[in-house]
Formats: structure tokens, sequence, C-alpha cells
């Protein structure tokens, strides 16, 4: 009798034991073997948090030597190692053969997710089936490839800005002087356009939609010269010395694509003796700190802010949503960031 009582009283005690050393154990969750069981088709309201102990990220950059994008990627840099990531950043040097080799490299490495600034946006059909094929939860920015292209994967997302509210806030700001840009009082604007890349799709809508502004406002323009200057302030001031020798005083206003391209211009006016906002109007797009001093010295008429900084954090809250695992469904891949007017009146909130 006393060894059966033993025999239960052993029986419970091993009972106790096991029931305490799972008394810690968390409830089963059936689904953290499955990540894929849960997808989200839109961008997601709250951004999960970054995988534990950061990631490792690629950064594939179109041209270091592109200043908009300097500062760009310097805001990328910043905030991703910030949160703790390992962040490689590489220059495509406006080739994009290297660049493909960059994104293969990347691939090769195991990278958690690429950030990708197209040399070209004609080869996004390579660069997306290359990333699709690894799998890896890629941002484009800058750059933005035709939804039925981005729409083949669904760990993909583009981060930038609508370029045609940039164009057409160019327009506003020739709109907005005192003669709306017919300085000359002939009736007409005319204008000269220095584009960037015309392959690019801001070029292609900066340069529409700011003489789009225009028409819709009932002006009518004349257009003397487009001539493509590649994003660059040497071609800028270039072209725009070349424009004032032939056309002269028939230039009322010069648009540039960017403001690297507008500082060049602006060497070239004020070599020619005009002077800006009162015999030739000048405008830019970027808010680069050169043009920001421009404007505020009455040297430039106005460029619109490209927020960098405000891409560069969009694109890394992307990303992080895409490792948590968000998908995105075709017509929903794109997240715009809002340009806004500079101008003489307001130049100071944007000034260091």
């Amino acid at each position: 009798m006393k060894k059966t009582f033993a025999l239960l009283l052993a029986a419970v005690m091993m009972l106790a034991m096991l029931t305490a050393c799972g008394g810690d154990k968390p409830a089963d969750n059936a689904g953290s073997s499955q990540p894929n069981q849960t997808e989200t088709t839109t961008p997601p309201a709250e951004v999960p948090d970054a995988p534990e102990g950061g990631g490792t990220i690629g950064v594939c950059i179109y041209q270091f030597t592109d200043a908009f994008m300097t500062t760009y990627r310097n805001a990328l840099q910043e905030i991703l190692e910030g949160k703790g990531y390992e962040v490689s950043v590489v220059d495509g040097a406006n080739d994009q053969a290297k660049q493909n080799e960059q994104i293969n490299t990347f691939i090769t490495q195991g990278v958690d997710a690429l950030i990708i600034n197209p040399v070209m946006t004609s080869a996004a059909d390579q660069i997306i089936a290359t990333v699709k094929a690894a799998g890896i939860p890629t941002v484009l920015i800058n750059r933005e490839p035709a939804p039925e292209q981005m729409a083949v994967y669904d760990k993909l997302v583009y981060v930038g800005c609508d370029a045609r509210q940039s164009g057409t806030m160019q327009g506003e700001l020739i709109l907005d002087t005192p003669n709306k840009g017919d300085i000359n009082g002939d009736g007409k604007i005319s204008y000269i356009m220095v584009q960037g890349d015309p392959e690019n799709v801001d070029a292609q809508y900066r340069t529409e939609f700011s003489v789009k502004a225009l028409k819709d406002a009932g002006m009518e323009v004349e257009e003397l010269n487009l001539t493509r200057g590649d994003w660059m302030r040497e071609r800028g001031q270039e072209i725009v010395a070349n424009d004032l020798a032939q056309f002269g005083d028939q230039i009322e206003v010069v648009f540039c694509n960017n403001d690297d391209m507008a500082i060049g211009a602006l060497q070239s006016i004020q070599a020619a003796g005009r002077k800006v906002n009162e015999d030739i109007y000048l405008v830019g797009v970027d808010a680069l700190d050169a043009a920001l001093n421009e404007v505020s010295n009455g040297n430039m008429t106005g460029t619109v802010l490209n927020d960098a900084v405000g891409q560069a954090t969009a694109a890394v809250e992307q990303m992080e949503a895409l490792l948590g695992g968000a998908t995105f469904s075709s017509g929903n891949q794109s997240v715009y960031v809002d340009y806004v007017k500079v101008t003489p009146d307001n130049v100071g909130d944007f000034m260091k």
C-alpha cells in the first residue's frame, strides 16, 4: 500500500513539474512559420518594426555626381544606419550595364532589400525581372517605371514625386510675376527649355506641364529652343549662352528641369548682362542650397522643392513595410511626396 501511494505521489509530482516547465511558454502561433499568409495590397497605415538586429540593404544610385541625388543618398544612408541597418551604397556612374552588375552582386551577397535609383527607366523591365527572380523586396526611387512594368512583382514599390506637379508649379511661378512672363508686352511668352534627360519621365513631365500651366491660364507661348542638358550645370551654362547669343532679348523665360542646370543658366544670363526678374525670368526644380541662395538674392525667379529627405524617409518606410511582409497590387505601387513652390517670399523657410 505504501509502495502504491509512493508511486502515485511520484506521478503527481512529475505532472506538476511538467506543468511548471510549460507555464512560461507563449501560446502557439500557427502563422509564425507561414509569413506569406497575411498580405497587404495597399501601403500599410503603420510601418512594421524593422527586422530584429537590422539587416543588410543595398542602395544603387544612378550617378553620385548628381547634386540632388547626393542629398538624397546621404539622407537614405543616415536614416538606414540610424535604424541599425548595414548599408552599402554604390555609384552606377550613369551606366546601366554597370548598375545591372551591382544589382546582381547585391543579390549574390544575400541583401535583405534593395533601394534602386535606375540609370534608365527603359531598363526597368530587366531590373524588375531580376529582383523578382531573386525574391528581393525592392523600392525604386526617383525614376518611375510605367504601372504595367511595376505590376509584375508584388514586393516592389516606387517612391518619388509626381513630376507633373513640379512642372505645373514652374509655370505658376512665371504666372505669379507682375507681367505673367510677358516682359516685352507683345502678348506672348517667349521661352527656352533646358531639359534633363528626355528619356526620364521627370524631364518629360516638367517640360510638358510647365508650358501647359501657361497655356491653361490663357497665355500664348512661343518656344524658341529646347535642348537636352542631362541635368548638368555646365550644360545649362553652355545651352543658355548659345541661346542668348542666337535669340537675345527675345528670351523672356528660361525653364530648367533642375536647379543645377538653372545655376549654369544664371552664369550665362549674368555674363550676357541680363538681369533676372527685370528683363528675364529663370526657374528650376529641386531647391538645392545654391538655388535657394539665388532665389533669396533675387537672381532666380523661383524653384520647386523636390523633398529629398521626405522621399528618403518614405522610401525607408516602404522598404520596412516590404520586409514586414507587405505586398502591393497593380495600380497601387507608387507613393508620392508633394513638391512645394519656393519664392522670394518663403525661401527663408527652406534655407539652413
